[in-house]
């Protein structure tokens, strides 16, 4: 069985961020300027901090691609931090007396946990790898993912669902609406929202807070049969909630309906059935969001994740010194009044890198060609079932 497996490494204001992807097939189309889109759509949104005005993310491609295609080998990336010139010898590996010491940490952070955890009495050693800067990586790797699942007809997009009390007005988004996302401030398909939802983030800057929100994900031209509900860690809903977990300041995962489902009787949660001769079975509504028992029924998948608002707030809640035991403010780090429109740039890559696995799980293959050619036998059998 492929394995699409990857990693990052990297301090928040170290010489940059690194990246490894094992498993990419061969003949990806893969260019930097592919992958620097996608890094410049996470340093976007309204209510972003300072270090979007020192940071211009782009890639350097280390391995695993000659002339614009992968090779089958590993995929190395490297972005480099801009910010790093004034760090240098904060942020240096060689031996040396550390400066920019943290004893402060801030509530709803991992500084103090991370330092209890690892035995760090200066919490710089943890603020800097658990900061949300490690997710240009990620977003810099999920654009490899990007690139491999639009060979198989696969598209990944997101929008901003709400931002603090601000809702959008639910609609049946269709994949053409999603154009209209990338062009506003916060990532809206809904102008009010838009609108009341930027002067929330004005209230909140003001007032030295910050605002979390909820975004949602969805993936267009997904087969039926991917994920498995033989095991429970084979099940797509259990990898994805994982991935979007996973990325900081995230607290909730719903696929479909979620959350609503649970005050619903069966008959207004459950997706009909329905066959015809063109395209054989699917569905007339997805309130599922596309996975029935951990596998994809072939609607569009949809996944909502959940936001907590920034650790750092530029107006700090109390704390104490870990080394003197003194109440203290806590440390302020340069930071956003939200980042939730960068969020589902980010949300996007972890889904990408869920899906691109399940593809390699469900149709194996070395070179895209291989892959596309199982792909379409299946899509056949699909239809005649």
């Amino acid at each position: 069985m492929a394995q699409w497996r990857w990693m990052t490494a990297g301090e928040s204001h170290g010489p940059g961020l690194m990246g490894l992807i094992e498993g990419v097939p061969a003949g990806v189309p893969l260019t930097r300027d592919t992958i620097d889109a996608d890094l410049s759509r996470r340093q976007q949104g309204y209510g972003r901090g300072g270090r979007m005005a020192i940071e211009r993310d782009q890639v350097k491609i280390y391995g695993g691609v000659r002339h614009g295609q992968t090779l089958g080998s590993p995929v190395a990336l490297l972005v480099e931090n801009r910010d790093f010139a004034n760090w240098a010898e904060s942020m240096s590996p060689d031996p040396g007396t550390p400066d920019r010491v943290v004893t402060r940490p801030r509530p709803g952070h991992a500084d103090l946990v991370g330092g209890i955890k690892y035995g760090h009495r200066d919490l710089r050693n943890i603020l800097e790898r658990a900061s949300a800067r490690e997710t240009t990586m990620r977003v810099a790797l999920g654009a490899v993912a990007r690139s491999f699942l639009k060979t198989l007809g696969v598209t990944v997009v997101g929008h901003v669902v709400s931002i603090g009390s601000v809702h959008v007005t639910p609609a049946p988004w269709s994949l053409d609406d999603f154009a209209r996302a990338e062009t506003s401030p916060v990532r809206v398909l809904d102008q009010e929202a838009q609108a009341a939802m930027m002067a929330l983030i004005d209230e909140a800057k003001a007032a030295g807070d910050t605002l979390g929100g909820t975004f949602e994900v969805m993936a267009f031209g997904l087969p039926v049969g991917l994920g498995s509900y033989v095991q429970w860690d084979r099940r797509l809903e259990s990898q994805l909630a994982a991935a979007l977990l996973s990325i900081p300041a995230m607290k909730a995962v719903e696929v479909g309906t979620g959350f609503q489902q649970a005050d619903q009787a069966g008959s207004q949660v459950h997706d009909a059935i329905w066959w015809n001769a063109d395209q054989g079975f699917t569905r007339r509504s997805n309130r599922a969001g596309g996975l029935e028992g951990g596998i994809t029924t072939g609607m569009p998948l949809t996944v909502r994740v959940g936001m907590k608002p920034l650790s750092t707030l530029m107006s700090p809640l109390g704390s104490f010194d870990i080394d003197s035991k003194e109440p203290f403010l806590a440390q302020v780090e340069r930071s956003d009044v939200t980042a939730v429109p960068a969020a589902v740039t980010i949300g996007e890559a972890m889904v990408l890198h869920v899906l691109a696995q399940a593809m390699l799980d469900k149709f194996g293959g070395d070179s895209v060609q291989e892959i596309q050619e199982r792909l379409t036998s299946w899509n056949a059998h699909v239809r005649k079932f």
